[in-house]
């Protein structure tokens, strides 16, 4: 029997695929699509899904195909305005690795977690479309609309704002949309125009964006559209396209070619009101769709899958039972929330912008666009005994360290995976790090021969530590526990493991 069903293999449902299968989870993924999407669709990795995918074992592949630091190319009116970048003065820290985004299509980001998908022995399976499924206590039963019938434990759905899954459960997008705003979308071949730059029109007749892919002569264009003489948005395509080119920017020389990837893009507020029903599970945008300001919707989906993959995984290899599911949704519905909160924010700022000299799409950035802030404080997975500036819930940071043979190692190393990371700060900690649950990784730090030196204090520094003390990470890089080191410490560690994630005799 497979063990889990995902529908949809966007970023989002590639994610979890890697992470189960990372697990010895067996996986069936699917997607109803004949062939593997080449629309550059979303753009933008955040550092937050940087730090997730290098824990999968890719960032430096999608690094290699990607780009940070692109500048915006602005005008008015068609009038050279100025060229900012909003990441200038971004650097990497001890703390965090990845100083900005990476540009690179949605296309790319996929091909390469396929890749890794494979590494792990598992596959996509194109043309292969969800009709219904039926769930009881025991598991879920998945028919497709060519007459075959997968069992699974659990069933997620990854297939998007027009989720078949989500309807068949009669669960409801609810918010707002503006049928009065729109855009058009589509990958282009230009020529003409240097890539060295977002280039972005704003203007009295609209809005017009060409970002370079990276890829040969590879473009994205987005603009406001034409419109018919009833108010209705025209059809992308390469005509309408080339005339709102030289409508936005005054300029012939600007020549496009071979369209693809063709979509009208309507502003849509809507998220559900929750994630799991028995053994079915929902992620990506089929829970949630947002505007586009911020590039948080391929970021979003891949933080749900990253949030779920651990839990599924620890439910069905034994490691927990199956109420540690209950917190996924506890811990992703706000963020989901804050996310339809900030986008529309950004959206707003942009629109009221396209008719003010200078402004361009980085007034749509949303408070947190690395994604890096984002913590699940209120959980019920989140127990802080310290009271540091570093809470439970909070992500965890890396920091460079230096290992017992003087080679430097740094806590990311020691996270990548799906365990748990008991880090033990001081030689107090040391009684708590031993006798450890199999999942649990010990690291010990400055606690005397054999730990971790942090000669630079970076670890104490990003975890706020003072004296000797416990903190316990989360396989998704999460804090779980912070505890003093003394003499109640090891049993703490191991009451947290009983109480908030173990199953019974794990």
């Amino acid at each position: 029997m497979t063990t889990v069903v995902i529908v949809g293999a966007g970023p989002t449902g590639l994610t979890l695929a890697c992470g189960l299968a990372r697990q010895g989870v067996r996986v069936r993924l699917l997607d109803q699509a004949a062939a593997f999407a080449t629309g550059s669709r979303g753009k933008t990795l955040n550092p937050r899904s940087l730090e997730v995918l290098a824990d999968l074992g890719i960032a430096d592949r999608l690094a290699a195909r990607g780009r940070t630091h692109l500048p915006y190319r602005k005008y008015f009116d068609g009038a050279f305005v100025a060229d900012t970048d909003p990441y200038a003065d971004a650097r990497p820290t001890p703390h965090a690795p990845y100083e900005s985004g990476l540009y690179l299509p949605q296309w790319q980001v996929e091909e390469t977690l396929r890749e890794r998908l494979a590494e792990l022995g598992g596959r996509v399976e194109l043309d292969s479309r969800l009709d219904r499924f039926e769930q009881d206590a025991d598991g879920v039963s998945a028919l497709l609309a060519d007459g075959r019938t997968i069992a699974a434990d659990y069933l997620v759905a990854c297939d998007g704002g027009r989720s078949t899954v989500r309807k068949r459960l009669g669960i409801p997008l609810e918010g707002s949309s503006d049928p009065g705003f729109a855009l058009v979308c589509g990958d282009v071949e230009v020529a003409g125009l240097e890539p060295d730059a977002w280039h972005q029109w704003f203007g009295p007749t609209g809005a017009l964006l060409l970002c370079p892919l990276g890829d040969g002569n590879a473009w994205q264009l987005q603009a406001s559209p034409e419109f018919d003489a009833d108010g209705r948005p025209l059809p992308p395509s390469l005509e309408s396209f080339r005339r709102l080119v030289e409508l936005r920017t005054g300029r012939r020389d600007i020549r496009l070619a071979r369209a693809t990837w063709l979509s009208t893009w309507r502003v849509n507020v809507r998220m559900v009101d929750r994630y799991r029903v028995g053994r079915v599970l929902l992620a990506g945008d089929c829970a949630h769709v947002h505007p586009i300001a911020g590039g948080l919707g391929m970021n979003t989906g891949i933080q749900d899958a990253w949030n779920l993959g651990w839990k599924l995984g620890h439910v069905l290899t034994g490691l927990a039972g199956p109420d540690l599911l209950d917190s996924y949704q506890e811990e992703r519905l706000p963020v989901a929330a804050w996310t339809l909160g900030v986008s529309s924010a950004g959206m707003a700022a942009v629109i009221e912008g396209v008719r003010t000299p200078g402004v361009g799409v980085e007034a749509g950035r949303v408070a947190d666009a690395t994604g890096l802030g984002i913590d699940y404080r209120w959980s019920s997975l989140a127990e802080d005994r310290l009271g540091g500036p570093l809470r439970a819930g909070d992500r965890a940071p890396d920091a460079p360290c230096t290992g017992p043979d003087g080679e430097p190692v740094r806590l990311f190393e020691a996270f990548a995976g799906s365990h748990y990371t008991l880090l033990g700060f001081g030689p107090a900690a040391r009684p708590a790090l031993e006798g450890l649950p199999a999942h649990v990784r010990p690291v010990a730090i400055d606690a005397g021969p054999g730990s971790l030196a942090d000669h630079a204090g970076h670890a104490h520094r990003g975890y706020g530590i003072t004296g000797d003390a416990l903190v316990l990470v989360r396989p998704d890089n999460h804090v779980a526990l912070t505890a003093p080191a003394d003499a109640a410490a090891p049993e703490a560690v191991r009451a947290y493991l009983r109480r908030r994630c173990d199953a019974p005799g794990a």
